[in-house]
């Protein structure tokens, strides 16, 4: 699961939005643009050892999702003692806002900090909110006159973010980023739809040995419909997944079991590819009740991850940013190309304009493995952590300070969703 922390970058110190933007704008234009991310990148740097401290407490105390209340605590610690004015539970237990002032725009730099089950901190959610944390107080920083932060819980296969897009938490943001741990960097990472579903099949239970002809096998059905699900993978397109395990098939060989759970998470590049592989997961599920004379329900999750719909003039300043301090974006066709897992942050982008760069942190052991969670703790990744942080912060002042880019940024994203 996820944690997301939301800063809305707003205007401190006027009362009505013209007259805060202007002064701020005044204030911004008595230094060039060059010296404003200067101030913000220095200000990362001078902050670097508690920023690391931050992200080593919450590596150290993994938790999953919706139960992340120690990282919910030591971060709404921080953002308080950085002139943060925070709300904690906000509107999820674990879910926080983190406001500095008032105005427009409101962007959005969103963390992550639950971890996984058994194997910790293995996506690193524990960095990217060392990112957020670092991308907000920068900026704060920089301008003086801008600043909010959200923590979403429950990435990990709750779909947190949706919830808080449920709650309207983003219908004031105006654009939103984040920034995850890879093996690789890249800007505008290709990422699925993904739904989880569970398939449960009920028999009825009798000996094996004495009176099997008394039995339904619920176990057979489960049997059943993996296999017509693996039999389907032939048909289906080359980035279609269905993934999947038996989770219950039985107490005892000798007892016929009359009920059996599978669980699956289907994913495809596109919203409406995934509706298509759900109707086909539902014939191989209904296929294996007919068969075996067993019962078949099964629940597909009320919240599904949307393909990532990456901005690309947002996408554009960052590379420019990440550029400027050194940062290579891959530009390897086998890389860029390749689709990733999934994120809620896609459910932000459809309703948002927003980024979702990845970064390299000095390993290529992939995500949710165990040698991921060593990475994600070691010292190594901090530089990398640190220079994403900076690249984002410019990116957010970019947008700030520049009201035509906001204008490009929202008109492409209205473009696409026409």
């Amino acid at each position: 699961m996820f944690v997301a922390t939301v800063f809305r970058i707003q205007t401190r110190f006027c009362q009505t939005l013209n007259l805060t933007r202007t002064l701020c704008l005044h204030k911004v234009n008595h230094k060039s643009m060059s010296d404003i991310k200067s101030v913000a990148c220095t200000f990362i740097e001078e902050n670097k050892k508690r920023l690391n401290d931050l992200s080593q407490d919450i590596w150290k105390t993994p938790e999953l999702g919706f139960q992340e209340f120690h990282a919910h605590g030591v971060l709404t610690k921080f953002l308080e003692e950085n002139g943060f004015d925070v709300t904690r539970k906000y509107k999820l237990d674990t879910a926080f806002r983190a406001v500095y002032g008032d105005g427009k725009p409101h962007i959005a730099v969103i963390c992550e900090y639950d971890a996984l089950p058994n194997i910790g901190h293995a996506c690193g959610h524990n960095l990217i909110a060392e990112v957020g944390v670092a991308t907000g107080i920068a900026i704060k920083e920089a301008i003086f006159c801008i600043f909010v932060k959200y923590p979403l819980p429950a990435e990990e296969g709750k779909c947190g973010k949706s919830y808080m897009i449920a709650a309207g938490v983003f219908d004031d943001v105006d654009v939103a980023m984040m920034a995850h741990p890879s093996q690789f960097t890249l800007s505008k990472p290709l990422m699925v739809a993904m739904t989880p579903v569970h398939i449960s099949f009920t028999g009825k239970a009798s000996h094996a040995s004495s009176f099997p002809w008394d039995g339904v096998n619920a176990l057979d059905a489960a049997v059943t419909c993996y296999n017509n699900i693996s039999c389907m993978r032939q048909q289906m397109k080359p980035m279609w997944r269905a993934m999947g395990i038996i989770k219950k098939g039985g107490d005892v060989p000798n007892i016929i079991p009359n009920e059996a759970e599978l669980e699956y998470y289907l994913s495809t590049p596109t919203d409406e590819e995934l509706n298509i592989l759900k109707e086909k997961l539902v014939g191989c599920i209904e296929g294996a009740a007919t068969a075996t004379g067993c019962k078949a329900t099964y629940k597909f999750a009320d919240h599904f991850y949307s393909a990532l719909m990456s901005n690309n003039r947002m996408a554009k300043l960052f590379e420019d940013n990440s550029s400027s301090i050194g940062v290579h974006i891959d530009n390897d066709p086998d890389v860029v190309l390749k689709y990733g897992g999934a994120t809620d942050m896609g459910n932000v982008s459809k309703i948002v304009p927003s980024i979702h760069p990845k970064y390299y942190i000095g390993t290529k052991i992939c995500n949710h493995n165990e040698g991921f969670t060593t990475a994600s703790g070691d010292q190594a990744a901090q530089p990398y952590t640190l220079a994403i942080s900076k690249a984002l912060a410019m990116t957010a002042l970019d947008i700030y300070t520049k009201p035509d880019v906001l204008k490009e940024i929202k008109e492409e994203f209205s473009d696409l969703n026409q």
